[in-house]
């Protein structure tokens, strides 16, 4: 199964910085800046070429998660189990991890996204961060009886 996991690009800031939580309404209305409808561009268009027909894509509700993924054209999905700070298992729960047949997009947030490369890879929680607007691609296989993630890309807006 392919997982691949793409952070929201960049966002304005949340209006109320000191008192603002993640999930809050404000939170989840915060748009894309233009510099952040550029990185969702350019990161559609290179998962355009890149992800294999049959796709699953899920996105969070939040109004920068929708902008990013409405750059790649194509159906999703939103789940509530992909807002801010929302727990890594369920995510891996709700994309049927590792167990899956389609390959699976989910477009969500950090540290969330981070959490769950952590969990799949074999690290401690916190001991990954995924850049704003950046892509893993993670691909579950058995070998040997054994079972491996393989982490195929990771790609950022600004390499490409």
């Amino acid at each position: 199964m392919d997982l691949i996991l793409w952070r929201h690009a960049e966002a304005h800031e949340h209006p109320d910085p000191l008192e603002g939580l993640p999930g809050d309404e404000a939170d989840l209305a915060r748009r894309l800046t233009p510099r952040g409808e550029k990185q969702a561009a350019r990161m559609a268009n290179w998962l355009d070429r890149q992800l294999p027909e049959g796709t699953r894509i899920w996105c969070s509700p939040a109004a920068r998660c929708e902008q990013t993924v409405m750059a790649l054209g194509r159906k999703y999905r939103t789940s509530p189990t992909i807002l801010p700070d929302a727990s890594s298992g369920a995510l891996l729960d709700l994309v049927n991890w590792p167990d899956g047949k389609s390959p699976v997009l989910v477009v969500g947030h950090q540290p969330t996204l981070g959490w769950v490369i952590s969990q799949t890879v074999g690290m401690q929680r916190d001991e990954c961060a995924v850049k704003k607007g950046a892509v893993w691609w993670l691909r579950h296989r058995e070998r040997a009886g054994e079972h491996q993630t393989v982490i195929l890309a990771v790609q950022t807006p600004e390499l490409l």
